[in-house]
């Protein structure tokens, strides 16, 4: 069986039209943190804008993860006998489409609608532009190319999160939606412009792609995914509350806690992807401790401003070292359906932030305080490597290739 993902011939250095293929292909990402991450840290904004609960405020996060869980699958498979790029470019304008409806979304019902369509193309996005980067580089710089592409998501959460978050705080936070719009015209026109089009392979069918499903290594990939990144969203999803309810910052100072958060995204992507590139179940090893580890440590230290805010770049560092192994386990448990295959892991992963938001909620109603989710989270992570050690083991049986 041979992989559909084809590479050039291995060389030293990255070609500027490579480069700016993958650049284009991030910046959709950029697009994509702004309007997940920015909710969470306009949790008030919007309770008070929509005069809702913080729990019913949740649920629009929720909404969208659950979007992204149904049509990660749904639109890879669809979009399956389409050429890449233009699967890219179609997706994008969708998204961008949904987040111009949420502008004006009139009450929270149409909110959550609009919230849970914009969330439809994310995980479809993310797993064909994977699945172009990697065919755009030799194989052993894929987990490099998928961590640049990620990278845009990381990005986000030093720039593009930040800036919203003031923004929404100032003039309102509607004004999202329109930011995230632009971000996604100009997405559009970088892809047109700059990633190289590619046709569809001749076998390729939803069937084919499916086929993926049928695999016990890609469920437990997306397993280690959904537990071992719950505690993720499950601390990021109430990051504001518990920075001025627990740490004492005032509300002024959340922009910056989310660029730090996003600070520890962009360098726990770059280190994940190198080490990724040596090996992907080593580096599912040692970051799933290392996640459990780093939020014990948050739920202590963020009873004080200046440890929360180190603690804040170490949990987003931790984290965000476990998705480019995660994407590449993926594609190694499914070469012959990449596109689904890739974009099942941001089904897992937006799985797992509705389980987060969903436990972190719960534990924060049962009246724990919000510290708790945090400590939630590194329970999952170790139920997460759990999972990984049992996938390890069940490769030694059986390769990869023979399943």
């Amino acid at each position: 069986m041979s992989s559909v993902i084809q590479s050039p011939p291995a060389t030293s250095t990255t070609s500027p039209n490579i480069a700016m293929a993958i650049i284009a292909l991030a910046m959709g990402g950029v697009g994509i943190g702004v309007t997940e991450f920015t909710m969470m840290g306009l949790l008030k904004e919007v309770e008070q804008g929509l005069t809702i609960s913080t729990p019913e405020a949740g649920h629009l996060i929720s909404a969208y993860a659950l979007g992204v869980v149904v049509g990660a699958p749904l639109l890879a498979a669809v979009g399956a006998k389409l050429p890449r790029k233009n699967l890219a470019l179609g997706l994008m304008l969708f998204f961008t489409v949904a987040n111009l409806a949420s502008f004006l979304a009139p009450d929270y019902g149409s909110m959550l609608v609009s919230r849970f369509a914009a969330g439809l193309p994310h995980g479809a996005f993310f797993g064909v532009a994977a699945v172009i980067a990697a065919s755009l580089v030799p194989p052993t710089r894929r987990g490099w190319a998928i961590s640049m592409v990620m990278a845009g998501l990381s990005i986000s959460n030093v720039i593009g999160v930040p800036a919203a978050t003031w923004v929404g705080q100032t003039y309102g936070w509607r004004l999202l939606f329109i930011l995230v719009g632009a971000l996604g015209m100009l997405t559009l026109v970088l892809i047109w412009r700059f990633v190289p089009f590619q046709k569809a392979h001749p076998d390729a069918s939803i069937r084919r792609e499916l086929g993926a499903l049928k695999r016990l290594q890609v469920w437990l990939a997306i397993l280690i995914g959904i537990v071992g990144f719950g505690g993720f969203f499950a601390t990021y999803t109430y990051i504001s509350h518990t920075m001025t309810n627990v740490a004492g910052l005032p509300s002024s100072m959340i922009p910056l806690v989310v660029a730090l958060y996003g600070l520890g995204m962009v360098a726990g992507n770059v280190v994940g992807g190198r080490i990724a590139d040596k090996s992907v179940m080593g580096t599912l090893y040692s970051v799933l401790p290392a996640i459990a580890v780093a939020l014990v440590v948050y739920a202590i230290a963020a009873h004080w401003p200046w440890s929360a805010l180190v603690m804040v770049f170490v949990v987003g560092a931790a984290g965000s070292m476990l998705i480019p192994a995660l994407q590449t386990r993926l594609l190694d448990a499914s070469p012959d359906a990449p596109s689904l295959a890739s974009s099942l892991n941001h089904a897992a992963l937006n799985v797992a932030n509705a389980l987060g938001a969903f436990l972190g909620g719960l534990v924060i109603a049962w009246g724990w305080g919000y510290v708790a989710p945090a400590l939630v989270g590194a329970c999952l992570a170790v139920l997460g490597l759990g999972v990984a050690v049992a996938s390890g083991m069940l490769e030694r049986k059986k390769p990869l290739a023979a399943s």
